[in-house]
């Protein structure tokens, strides 16, 4: 089995930046796709970003596009997220979640095996 566990999600002022990491641990050769998620209040969970092991594949929502880095330490087994310019709109738990093979349907939740728990993160403005 894989385990995804996320951290750095907190209280931060708009404008400012987060990192989030999710370590990977367990059958990490089932981790070939990830991706951050985010779901707000009353909203459904969708795709912030998405990257294949190597990095030669990353997806971003247009919305966080110039403002989010998707990053991963494959010595590390850790996947991170790093968000500059926060706005309130990216209030939000974000959660991290893997996949063992690339698909074309990497934007859907339905097609990723492995979750973590979730980290929230606050936006204020």
């Amino acid at each position: 089995q894989v385990q995804l566990v996320e951290s750095g999600g907190g209280l931060v002022q708009a404008g400012g930046p987060l990192r989030l990491s999710c370590a990977v641990s367990g059958r990490t050769s089932r981790t070939y796709f990830m991706g951050w998620f985010r779901q707000a209040p009353g909203k459904e969970r969708d795709l912030v970003a998405a990257s294949s092991r190597s990095g030669s594949d990353v997806y971003y929502v247009d919305s966080v596009k110039g403002r989010f880095t998707i990053s991963r330490d494959n010595a590390k087994d850790t996947m991170y997220l790093q968000m500059n310019r926060l706005k309130p709109e990216d209030t939000a738990v974000y959660y991290c979640a893997a996949r063992r093979f690339w698909s074309t349907k990497y934007y859907s939740v339905d097609e990723y095996a492995y979750w973590g728990q979730g980290t929230q993160v606050t936006v204020s403005s």
